[in-house]
């Protein structure tokens, strides 16, 4: 049997967050100490690692409730049941990658607008842009004293 903090050290977590998997129903201690001590068994931290992997790999709570359920009932389930998850997580992912490549084009294109300079940022490019309501970004020339 492990105390909270026993288990907590070897799964290289702290004892909130083991704290914070039981408020959610993700891991309840198997029993308790005379004294009140949270006690997990080796399946208890069998469990919690498979949590963890399974948060590692992107999963959010509510998925991980979802597949300790079906670990649990394995008989009763089909690999389709864990796979439909799973595609569905990456096919999420697969979205926020998209997003994140149109932002990063998007503010590379604004930066590549900026001349960056110390001149006033009255006339900066990319204020601009974010004031209009059209996605052209026209490019900053500022002159220096000798009309360049």
């Amino acid at each position: 049997m492990y105390r909270i903090g026993e288990l907590a050290k070897i799964c290289d977590i702290n004892n909130d967050t083991l704290r914070f998997y039981e408020k959610n129903a993700l891991l309840i201690p198997s029993s308790r100490s005379e004294s009140g001590y949270r006690l997990y068994t080796e399946k208890d931290k069998d469990t919690l690692q498979f949590i963890l992997r399974a948060k590692g790999v992107g999963f959010t709570l509510a998925d991980i409730r979802e597949l300790l359920s079906i670990e649990v009932n394995k008989a009763d389930n089909a690999c389709a049941d864990v796979k439909v998850l799973v595609d569905t997580k990456r096919h999420d992912v697969e979205k926020k990658i998209a997003e994140l490549i149109r932002f990063q084009t998007s503010l590379k294109r604004l930066s590549d607008a900026c001349c960056g300079g110390a001149e006033s940022a009255e006339h900066c490019t990319i204020l601009e842009a974010l004031e209009s309501n059209t996605d052209d970004v026209r490019h900053e020339h500022h002159h220096n004293e000798f009309g360049k």
